[in-house]
């Protein structure tokens, strides 16, 4: 049988319409994803770390142990968020003695200080890959506002999530948080520097909420057995 033209056409348009209607749908499903995202920071790919100045060189030091998550909107980073926090008693310059006396209240007084940390305040655009952010870092006790540039270094599809990756470089004066221990040298000087260079590196990760399980169906009663008296 010979199906008429306008016949055809409407099968076509039918056949065209259910094809089309998965992808409507995985588009409703991104744009409803879309909007900030809490990442966790990956600490076994991200790295935080400072260099101060010693007599004529430099010395380089991180910390190990570190926790936070950013809050990122890509589409609006003005309602992003960070929230970092440091803790003092893993800092590792790879020389065990200077170690312990950075732990030490000549500088971290890390029994009496024993975190680090940064919250935002504030997020700017600065370009498409470039954001300025302010925000309350405390250290040693002492809490001070500071502007870091911060890069987006990108984000990707990872494992049904998403992975995330910022850094910035900064830098502090570590007299403004107390630490100010020093040594006068006898030919000038001192032997350390105040301004202290740090540089942070992020990966972070997002993963999608789960589900709610379906509560369990509550079992239906034992009929009682009738009585044989």
């Amino acid at each position: 049988m010979r199906i008429p033209g306008f016949t055809r056409s409407l099968v076509a348009l039918a056949l065209l319409s259910a094809l089309a209607a998965p992808a409507a749908q995985a588009q409703a499903a991104a744009a409803k994803a879309s909007g900030p995202r809490t990442y966790t920071i990956d600490r076994n790919h991200s790295s935080i770390g400072f260099r101060i100045r010693h007599l004529v060189s430099n010395v380089d030091g991180r910390f190990g142990d570190f926790a936070g998550t950013i809050t990122y909107d890509s589409a609006k980073p003005e309602n992003s968020s960070v929230d970092v926090t440091v803790q003092a008693t893993s800092i590792d310059t790879d020389t065990p003695r200077r170690d312990d006396d950075l732990r030490s209240d000549n500088f971290f007084d890390v029994a009496k200080y024993p975190t680090l940390t940064f919250k935002s305040v504030s997020i700017q655009k600065k370009s498409a890959n470039e954001l300025t952010l302010t925000g309350d870092l405390t250290m040693h006790g002492v809490t001070k506002r500071i502007t870091v540039p911060v890069d987006v270094l990108g984000t990707m599809p990872f494992r049904g999530g998403e992975k995330a990756g910022f850094s910035t470089t900064f830098e502090v004066n570590r007299k403004d948080y107390g630490i100010t221990w020093n040594r006068a040298l006898d030919n000038g000087g001192a032997l350390l520097g105040d301004d202290v260079k740090v540089t942070i590196n992020l990966e972070t990760g997002w993963e999608p909420p789960k589900p709610a399980e379906a509560p369990s169906p509550t079992p239906a009663p034992t009929p009682s057995k009738p009585s044989t008296r």
